[in-house]
């Protein structure tokens, strides 16, 4: 069955639970490279927030607020055009708690609730643009099926549905998985799959996946997300380093086996195991 001729899935939301959280030891830590270590993400989300600064133009709900958040993303470096729309496509302020809606379109991480965040507009910017510069992606245009891990309050789900044939997101706190399934129903998203379970094992039902993203760092990239990238795919993730930094990664797969690439300084929240 061609893509064109694959159903869209129903709503609601299909709601799974994954036994079991071990995975096998995955890639070494990166040795530090001197790049100086970053605000944790929920003291920084939390300093973001206390700013209360509004947002100058119109309505939070204009494409005309999205265009200049863009624009500003763009004056930072940001050129790949399918990730311009795709952030245009989506209204963040629609993600947020509403004490904090005043700063949906600055370029701040902001607290979503159980020690989680949702990324900067410019780290979500980055990330795609580098898992959109895949071998896979520059033959078809798309990312095609993808694996995120660390659903959240479910925005960055919903760009990457701009950009994606399909998309499943795993989610380990049960708060956070239904947060998000709330927020892409209101939206009508239909190109997404919410999945309740540890993302340290991925999910192989849907395996492979032509593109795999990560919103939480460990200190390795777990083998079973290289175990379900297909070949041709890329992987896109932080990971610590020795010195408990952290960086964004990036792995291709091909005949050979996996080829690691190391990228900008981050600092995401902790990939944890189990559930909550």
């Amino acid at each position: 069955m061609t893509s064109a001729q694959r159903p869209a899935p129903k709503f609601p939301l299909p709601l799974e639970r994954i036994a079991g959280s071990g995975t096998r030891s995955g890639a070494p830590g990166l040795a530090a490279r001197g790049v100086l270590r970053p605000q944790a993400p929920m003291q920084q989300a939390a300093a973001d927030a206390a700013r209360r600064v509004v947002p100058s133009g119109l309505g939070l709900d204009s494409i005309e607020v999205r265009r200049r958040m863009v624009q500003r993303l763009q004056a930072k470096g940001l050129h790949d055009a399918a990730v311009i729309a795709a952030l245009l496509a989506v209204p963040r302020d629609r993600f947020v708690d509403t004490a904090l809606v005043n700063q949906a379109y600055e370029d701040t991480s902001l607290p979503i609730g159980h020690g989680q965040t949702i990324s900067k507009p410019s780290i979500v910017a980055r990330m795609l643009e580098l898992l959109m510069q895949g071998a896979a992606t520059r033959r078809s245009g798309s990312l095609g099926r993808v694996l995120e891990v660390g659903t959240g309050c479910g925005y960055q789900v919903a760009v990457l549905a701009q950009l994606a044939r399909d998309v499943i997101s795993i989610e380990r706190v049960r708060a956070l998985h239904d947060k998000a399934r709330a927020h892409l129903l209101a939206l009508r998203e239909m190109r997404v799959r919410l999945v309740y379970g540890d993302g340290r094992i991925g999910h192989a039902p849907g395996a492979p996946y032509q593109s795999i993203i990560a919103a939480a760092g460990g200190d390795a990239v777990p083998q079973a997300w290289l175990d379900q990238l297909a070949s041709g795919g890329r992987l896109v993730a932080p990971v610590a380093t020795q010195g408990g930094r952290q960086q964004l990664v990036v792995v291709d797969r091909d005949e050979q086996g996996w080829q690691r690439s190391v990228h900008d300084a981050v600092h995401f929240v902790p990939l944890k195991v189990g559930l909550d």
